[in-house]
């Protein structure tokens, strides 16, 4: 009998929950894809409901967390990383007897013309731009779409189309949740 069945087993519809055996989110982790699959079409869209209704709530409270702890500790995770000698990185210090863990990671941007002439220099020099830089060509699928058939012809034998992850949402008819 898989866990989903047991939480049935009072009901003749094995499928069929009562509302005092009904799963809920915190029953998921325990259930078989094949069982959740299976239940009824109306719970799995409460589910659903729940489960992001629940994301927002978690998220909304880690961001509060995140803030509180930026305004507790930035201020002396700035002055130990001053004293330091960084800009960036990690830094630890005590609190009671807690250690903070402050890291504030480097963020490189380059400027992609400027990069773009840098390359050409490289390559007129006789040298292999692969040697110093990454380089990566991408075209925006909108601009693809745009172009004429004539050019995106040319382009196809270097295009891959992959599908990206099924997302399923279940929402009750005419319309809005």
């Amino acid at each position: 009998m898989t866990a989903l069945q047991s939480l049935f087993a009072d009901h003749g519809d094995p499928y069929m929950p009562s509302p005092a055996n009904t799963p809920t989110v915190d029953d998921l982790p325990g259930l078989g894809l094949q069982d959740i699959a299976q239940l009824p079409v109306e719970l799995l869209a409460s589910l659903q409901r729940d489960v992001d209704e629940r994301i927002k709530r978690d998220k909304a409270a880690k961001a509060r967390l995140d803030g509180a702890l930026t305004v507790r500790y930035a201020t002396r995770a700035a002055d130990e990383r001053q004293a330091a000698g960084k800009n960036t990185g990690t830094i630890r210090f005590d609190d009671g007897d807690f250690t903070v863990v402050a890291d504030l990671p480097k963020r490189v941007d380059w400027d992609q013309d400027r990069l773009a002439a840098m390359v050409e220099r490289i390559r007129a020099a006789g040298d292999d731009p692969a040697q110093y830089v990454d380089v990566a060509f991408k075209v925006p699928e909108r601009k693809y779409a745009a172009w004429p058939d004539a050019i995106r012809a040319g382009f196809e034998p270097a295009r891959t189309v992959r599908p990206g992850a099924l997302k399923i949402e279940i929402v009750p008819q005419g319309g809005d949740q």
